[in-house]
């Protein structure tokens, strides 16, 4: 995610909004809430003992500070996780180790990072003996704040549920948040996008958030593979035998290297809003647009009273990308929170960006491009600055873990004439200044020239083969990580389930109850979930404007 774009790969509906509202942080003491075992070699409940694995360390305590306020963390077992920053900067004369005696680590050497963790206990009394670890979107949320998510699901009804902060997040240490960035997202409303003015101010964002990093952290261990390691190190010092794994958006790109990387102890990963780490980029996420966008003008299309009311709307959408981009309109708009009307610049690009995130409320997408088209973008601009100026937009997601995964992982293995051809594929009218900024991606080329880490090796890009039981989950209006990423993935993956859910846009399980109902049954039964509710599932009735 480059500065003055929205986070990239999570779910467009946030926390309920009797949450938004609240101070960030007071530590809660988590309790030790169910005495049933987890499949783990300890006597009690998983979470509540100390122990040190390796150069890694658990220790029970407090629940981490929030950005909103979560209840639940109330009934929570939580505590940190210690590791080496760089791996491989703990080897040698200086090795942590562990005393036989005390489980201490002693003689530690290299700088030592602690990641947040939270257990949500199973809502049943004897609860499945393996439980779920959630990895968050992104990249850069902390998968602390996606507790009410998973808890609204019902996901911990028969296991507990495992949240960790992923490294360099809201609630772990350090945290590489830059809210220079999140504030030049806001601004960046009134600017032309592709403007070579923008792109300056792109990276002189970025370039800050370096500096800020630079201080707190080794800006090239903060990336898929560290953070894969984690959460293997998590897994042995909570002394869990098996888990399942649930990723969502960024999260299933993280999962898919993380059970390549370490498969042991995996009995199954559920994924939702995939982002396969091989082909991802500018070029997939032009093609993730095309699929998502054209699902929902289908299903306009298909619908008479739409059909008849917005006839030829995806025509209509294209039309007005590129006018926009030769002739962007600029208006003023009110935003809750802001003392003053705000000024956005609605050109191709902020369209795009727009419509990427709106197939969350699909039900009013059409109107909205109706409107436009009739000279009215109000409806389209108060969104896109309600989003960019939201409290919840400022301050939270980790900049040093996005550009730690963004240029080391990506830029390195694709080419801005990769992301200009993606683009062409998808969307051949487009005019060409548009096609080297991927939706949500503008100027990350540039960016990571500023962010300036080593390339990962190659085998980052691996495709992740494995027979370990995974259900695949995507949405049909799914406009950021491409429905057909399904069944990409699924072709190196032989036990795996490929479910579509229609009319649903980015991360089903936040929005779909049947997303909800396949993915706990396939936890229950990795090879066999239950798909049933597929089959009764109805389009969105849009708006018709008078």
């Amino acid at each position: 995610m480059s500065p003055g774009t929205t986070p990239r790969w999570r779910p467009a509906r946030r926390l309920p909004a009797t949450l938004a509202g609240a101070t960030a942080g007071a530590l809660v003491v988590g309790l030790a809430a169910l005495p049933a075992r987890a499949e783990s070699g300890a006597d009690g409940p998983i979470g509540t003992v100390a122990r040190t694995v390796g150069d890694a360390h658990f220790e029970p305590g407090p629940c981490p500070r929030t950005a909103d306020p979560i209840p639940d963390l109330a009934r929570a077992r939580c505590g940190t996780l210690t590791v080496p920053e760089k791996r491989s900067k703990a080897k040698g004369p200086k090795e942590s180790h562990e005393d036989e005696d005390t489980g201490e680590l002693r003689n530690r050497g290299g700088r030592k990072i602690t990641l947040a963790v939270a257990i949500m206990p199973a809502e049943r009394s004897r609860p499945a003996p393996d439980p779920i670890v959630w990895l968050a979107g992104g990249p850069g949320d902390d998968a602390v704040s996606e507790i009410p998510m998973a808890l609204a699901g019902d996901l911990n009804r028969d296991r507990d549920v495992i949240f960790m902060s992923q490294r360099g997040t809201y609630s772990a240490s350090p945290e590489l948040t830059c809210p220079n960035i999140d504030q030049f997202n806001a601004r960046a409303l009134g600017l032309v996008q592709n403007a070579p003015s923008t792109k300056r101010l792109h990276v002189e964002a970025t370039r800050d958030c370096r500096h800020r990093v630079d201080n707190r952290a080794d800006r090239s261990t903060y990336n898929d593979i560290e953070s894969s390691a984690d959460y293997d190190d998590l897994r042995k010092t909570l002394d869990v035998r098996k888990w399942n794994v649930f990723g969502i958006s960024y999260g299933t790109h993280l999962a898919l290297n993380y059970m390549r990387l370490h498969p042991k102890g995996i009995r199954s990963v559920g994924i939702d809003g995939i982002l396969p780490p091989s082909t991802a980029g500018g070029a997939v996420t032009w093609k993730a647009a095309r699929e998502g966008f054209d699902g929902l003008f289908k299903a306009c299309e298909q619908q008479p009273a739409c059909n008849t009311r917005y006839p030829n709307l995806k025509a209509t959408f294209l039309r007005l990308v590129s006018e926009l981009e030769t002739n962007p309109i600029t208006t003023m708009v009110t935003v809750p929170g802001q003392s003053e009307p705000v000024k956005v610049v609605l050109d191709g690009s902020n369209l795009v960006t727009w419509l990427t995130s709106a197939t969350h409320v699909a039900e009013g997408v059409p109107r909205s491009i109706h409107e436009l088209a009739h000279g009215n973008p109000h409806r389209i601009a108060e969104q896109l600055a309600g989003g960019k100026y939201s409290p919840q937009a400022i301050g939270r997601v980790s900049h040093g873990l996005v550009y730690g995964v963004f240029c080391s992982q990506w830029t390195p293995y694709e080419s801005r004439a990769d992301i200009v051809r993606g683009g062409r594929r998808a969307f051949p009218s487009f005019p060409e200044s548009m096609l080297v900024n991927a939706p949500q991606l503008a100027w990350l080329h540039d960016d990571c020239r500023a962010w300036d880490v080593p390339p990962a090796p190659g085998s980052v890009r691996d495709v992740t083969r494995s027979d370990i039981p995974t259900l695949a989950l995507s949405g049909g209006f799914d406009a950021q990580t491409a429905p057909s990423n399904g069944a990409y993935v699924a072709r190196t993956l032989p036990r795996s389930t490929v479910v579509t859910v229609p009319y649903v846009a980015h991360v089903v399980f936040a929005d779909s109850q049947c997303a909800q109902t396949i993915t706990t049954s396939f936890f229950a039964r990795p090879t066999a979930p239950d798909t049933g509710c597929l089959a009764g599932l109805q389009p969105p009735t849009f708006e018709i404007a008078p």
